[in-house]
């Protein structure tokens, strides 16, 4: 039998009624943010399972605006979040998507679109009493759960990635908790997924940006 924690069994400190519907629609959120890197200037949210059949009456949909707000499960700015949201130039609509083998129930697609102009897509699903993973960002399979400090990087599936990476994050005096590598096919694009026991500075992150078969990384906070 696996161990757990009194968190796993009640659950977070939250606004409810749901973890899984309220609590872990608002880490999806903030997890939707952190990789926009900034508040949205404009989102579209298409729900998927449960999500799209009680997201009103379970109050996803304020939750996921939260997120995007970047209040906290236990925020009790949750119920006004769509005012608050309008209020800082937010633009956000949901649509119901089709049933899909391949999603959790409870899945959320974020289309987001950032004041730069970057058209981003992020899937995410609630799993349960508040937990959370991100499976996918601009089409590129991964898995995040919003726990740790996390490091994703986009590159070239060449030798060397990962040993460069881990000796950079190594001269900041960072340890890696946990690592995994996602590709579709050998020797194509790939992403790697680092989470770490410290915060990595925007220093390091511009250092791993440098390196030669890496072209984009993002970096999320614990939510």
């Amino acid at each position: 039998m696996g161990e757990y924690g009194c968190f796993d069994i009640i659950g977070p400190i939250m606004v409810g009624p749901s973890s899984s519907h309220t609590a872990g629609a608002v880490r999806l959120g903030r997890m939707a943010r952190e990789i926009a890197g900034e508040l949205p200037k404009e989102v579209k949210l298409m729900l998927y399972g449960s999500f799209a059949e009680t997201y009103k009456g379970h109050g996803t949909d304020l939750a996921l605006i939260s997120g995007l707000l970047g209040f906290d499960t236990f925020d009790e700015r949750i119920r006004s979040s769509f005012t608050l949201a309008k209020e800082q130039g937010l633009r956000f609509s949901f649509i119901t998507g089709e049933k899909e083998e391949r999603f959790h129930p409870n899945t959320v697609k974020f289309m987001i679109t950032t004041h730069a102009g970057e058209n981003l897509t992020v899937i995410g699903s609630s799993i349960g009493g508040g937990s959370v993973e991100i499976t996918e960002i601009n089409g590129h399979p991964l898995r995040i759960k919003g726990d740790f400090p996390t490091l994703i990087t986009f590159h070239n599936d060449i030798p060397g990635v990962i040993s460069k990476v881990s000796e950079c994050l190594a001269r900041y005096d960072i340890n890696i908790a946990f690592m995994e590598v996602f590709r579709k096919e050998k020797r194509k694009t790939a992403t790697m997924v680092v989470e770490t026991d410290e915060y990595i500075p925007n220093e390091a992150m511009q250092e791993i940006l440098k390196i030669e078969p890496i072209s984009h990384v993002r970096f999320v906070q614990p939510v």
